[in-house]
């Protein structure tokens, strides 16, 4: 089993923070993993995005043209990456910024307001972890208890941003079963 993953949204989004907790969640699972930031002038606000492939066997390329899911969290970048997600995979929008949706009926598409979550718990600097927690629990790639575990260790020097991003992961897996 082999499965994709592009997370894209604006620079300071917490795009490829998003797409490293999955990846260390994986490995702590034994898996095999690959993560794929794009660093550049992207960072200052343009289109930032990162690509994790995780799989029970060797991965042959890093390199993914066409994920299985996507976590959009700004509309420029549904509009670039949408098109190229595989059928039957999985869509985050954010439906805070986003007020389009994917316009395709092959992919299970999830518009979670992760923006404004992120607000009611008093930073929007948890609205990727928000949509994390939602993309997990929807696409079942890893179990929502391990990811926990890696947003803890993520955040371990920082003990003080644990239980917002605690929050930001129960919220956002409360939207995704809703």
């Amino acid at each position: 089993m082999q499965k994709e993953v592009m997370f894209a949204g604006f620079g300071g989004q917490g795009i490829l923070l998003s797409g490293k907790i999955l990846a260390l969640a994986a490995m702590e699972k034994g898996l095999e993993v690959a993560w794929i930031p794009s660093y550049g002038p992207e960072m200052r606000g343009g289109t930032a995005y990162c690509t994790v492939v995780i799989s029970d066997r060797p991965i042959g390329s890093p390199i993914i043209k066409n994920p299985r899911h996507l976590v959009a969290m700004n509309r420029p970048s549904l509009e670039k990456f949408v098109s190229v997600v595989k059928p039957k995979g999985v869509v985050l929008v954010n439906s805070s910024l986003i007020s389009v949706r994917a316009g395709r009926d092959d992919i299970d598409e999830l518009a979670v307001p992760v923006t404004d979550i992120a607000n009611e718990l008093g930073s929007v600097k948890a609205a990727n972890i928000v949509a994390l927690g939602a993309f997990v629990v929807r696409s079942g790639i890893i179990d929502f208890e391990l990811l926990k575990q890696s947003v803890k260790k993520e955040f371990g020097k920082k003990e003080k941003f644990i239980p917002l991003n605690m929050e930001a992961l129960e919220r956002g897996k409360q939207a995704a079963q809703a």
